[in-house]
């Protein structure tokens, strides 16, 4: 949950609270500290890679390169959380070297829509 409007919307909100699900507040676009954003770039590499061509071939493959990520890669997600961490906080909570290599990956839409914020 990191305030993204697809996050915060009212039918998300509606089914967080009828499923009395607690969130912690989390700064607003922040990939540094989420980890799992790290996995988001990692599939979408592999899913673009095999070039899908249609909704069905994308959900598919989506479904496909998810299960090929060897579990042990999330534990190496969150060990790495400290030093994404200490780095916001050098930073001030301004983008880090993390998040520019994020945007290096992600297509030039993402990224920039990400600054507008």
């Amino acid at each position: 949950m990191d305030n993204d409007p697809k996050h915060t919307s009212k039918v998300v909100a509606k089914w967080l609270k009828d499923n009395k699900v607690k969130v912690l507040e989390w700064p607003s676009q922040s990939p540094d500290l989420n980890p799992f954003e790290h996995f988001w770039v990692e599939l979408k590499k592999r899913v673009r890679a095999r070039r899908p061509t249609n909704l069905t071939q994308l959900h598919q493959l989506c479904q496909e390169e998810w299960a090929r990520i060897h579990p042990t890669y999330y534990g190496k997600l969150v060990e790495g959380y400290l030093k994404h961490l200490t780095q916001v906080k050098q930073f001030k909570g301004n983008d880090t070297k993390y998040y520019l290599s994020i945007c290096q990956l992600l297509t030039h839409w993402e990224c920039g829509e990400r600054n507008k914020s």
